[in-house]
């Protein structure tokens, strides 16, 4: 294997033409330098220079030589300089899954923040819900996951809370008590409620179902659905209620109310966490850093 030392001799050289000149651009001794290229020249097997005692020039394989050095070498301080930035989390590749996260404006401008100071980090997101997140960053096929409490122990995995918002009651408009301010939870114990499946979210599930349980019923789920959007058009459909984050409201909807819950129970049933976790046995300074811009931010 040549060694990138001879290689920018070499190509001090052959940009001087000159032995002497050469050597003082590389701070080095002018015969150590001879002895260097011609030791190049051996182990590749080729003249590089034709030398008199006027002049130095290159030979066809030197001329031939000088793109292969020169195209080595950038790619080298290149590799070294990509190397660099992945240490420092300035480049890299980041995994990220999410729940529904839309409606969190300060979350969705850290992550723009981010991208815009750190262009060359490559993304790439996956809606996904919190059971198949947490899946994801235990196995390292994700970097940074966004979900709800899980409900299952994960000890390898960190957490952290980002945002917290209340539990609301989302009704279709028709329905005898949408125009009420708020809903006394107990009142809805006849009803049919829409859920997503105990599977999909363990924690978000069971929460709801205790929150009912402490205003003295089990809610009958009629209808289930994999993503929260989907459960917000089935109420509107008039398949049922559901407890959904406040955050889902959406203004201007004619077909469905969103309303606060009156219950005699603890706030931490009351309200949803939006949740931050991973893997922090998977080393990597770019999710680090990203990880900082988003507490500084949200």
């Amino acid at each position: 294997m040549i060694e990138t030392r001879l290689l920018r001799q070499f190509v001090a050289v052959a940009e001087t033409l000159h032995f002497n000149r050469a050597a003082q651009r590389l701070h080095m001794a002018q015969p150590p330098l001879s002895q260097a290229i011609r030791r190049l020249e051996a182990e590749i097997g080729a003249a590089l220079f034709e030398r008199t005692n006027r002049s130095v020039s290159l030979t066809a394989a030197g001329t031939a030589f000088l793109d292969t050095a020169r195209s080595i070498l950038a790619s080298l301080e290149e590799g070294v300089a990509h190397t660099r930035r992945v240490a420092q989390g300035m480049d890299g590749r980041l995994t990220l899954t999410f729940i529904n996260i839309t409606p969190y404006a300060s979350l969705l401008r850290a992550l723009r923040e981010f991208r815009a100071a750190h262009p060359c980090v490559a993304f790439t997101l996956r809606e996904a819900t919190t059971h198949e997140q947490v899946e994801a960053l235990e196995r390292g096929a994700a970097d940074i996951g966004f979900l709800r409490t899980p409900g299952t122990s994960t000890p390898g995995l960190r957490w952290e809370t980002l945002l917290r918002e209340p539990v609301s009651v989302a009704l279709p408009a028709g329905h005898p008590q949408a125009h009420r301010e708020s809903i006394v939870l107990a009142d809805l114990a006849d009803e049919a409620f829409v859920a997503s499946p105990r599977p999909l979210g363990q924690g978000f599930h069971d929460q709801l179902t205790q929150l009912c349980m402490t205003a003295g019923f089990t809610p009958r789920v009629v209808q289930e659905a994999r993503q929260l959007q989907t459960l917000v058009a089935l109420v509107a459909s008039g398949f049922g209620v559901a407890l959904l984050p406040a955050s889902l409201a959406l203004p201007g909807r004619d077909d469905i109310v969103f309303r606060p819950i009156e219950a005699d129970a603890p706030d931490a049933l009351l309200h949803l966490d939006l949740l931050m976790a991973w893997n922090p046995a998977q080393a990597s300074p770019v999710r680090d850093r990203l990880i900082e811009a988003i507490r500084a931010s949200v």
